[in-house]
């Protein structure tokens, strides 16, 4: 599929960049795009959660009433979990949230999710550039040129530009990552997708494999 070459100005340059239809142009798997967030969520979980069961819990160890005669339940212990105070049933313990997914179905979610993108009309190519030094107010007006600035949009690098990443790191509603970032859980995240001149070829490299 041909798409045109936008500047930063989002005027046509008159270039058109030819997208790889086996990474742009599949039919989408909804599954392997679930599992992928799925998988990509569960990495931030920390897993530190943590509630004292009754070997735990800081109290005396006498038995708090005799055995029989008071016409209630028998009581051992203050720290057990029927009373305040007492230790938790079962509580969350720490544990790691990660798990193994394929490479080859990590690649077709994110394959997926860039021909979702293209389908729906939002993602656009745009010429490589960068800027002098960080500078917030040059990245909103390449935003505000783009139709971009009233959207959450994802920009895509060829390659590592700390001037750029910079100049859009106070901005909530847009993010810069480079193309071996790229995730599709981050993807999908955004409305609308940008991509540089020079990362197409990367990526392309990237899920072609």
């Amino acid at each position: 599929m041909e798409v045109k070459v936008l500047d930063i100005n989002g005027k046509d340059t008159g270039r058109k960049v030819q997208l790889s239809d086996s990474v742009f142009a599949i039919e989408p798997n909804n599954h392997a795009i679930y599992l992928d967030v799925k998988q990509y969520l569960a990495n931030q979980r920390q897993g530190t959660h943590k509630a004292k069961e009754r070997n735990e819990v800081a109290g005396s160890t006498r038995k708090i009433k005799k055995q029989k005669g008071t016409g209630t339940a028998r009581a051992g212990s203050v720290k057990s979990p029927v009373f305040v105070g007492g230790g938790r049933i079962f509580g969350p313990r720490p544990r790691n949230y990660s798990f193994k997914l394929n490479k080859n179905l990590k690649r077709l979610a994110r394959k997926s999710a860039l021909s979702l993108k293209a389908k729906e009309n939002n993602l656009v190519v745009v010429e490589d550039f960068t800027f002098d030094a960080p500078n917030t107010k040059n990245f909103i007006n390449v935003l505000k040129a783009l139709g971009l600035d009233n959207k959450k949009s994802l920009f895509v690098l060829g390659a590592a530009n700390n001037n750029v990443y910079l100049s859009s790191r106070n901005l909530k509603s847009s993010s810069v990552v480079t193309n071996s970032e790229l995730s599709t859980y981050t993807i999908l995240n955004n409305n609308s997708l940008v991509l540089l001149e020079g990362a197409v070829e990367g990526i392309e490299a990237n899920l072609s494999k």
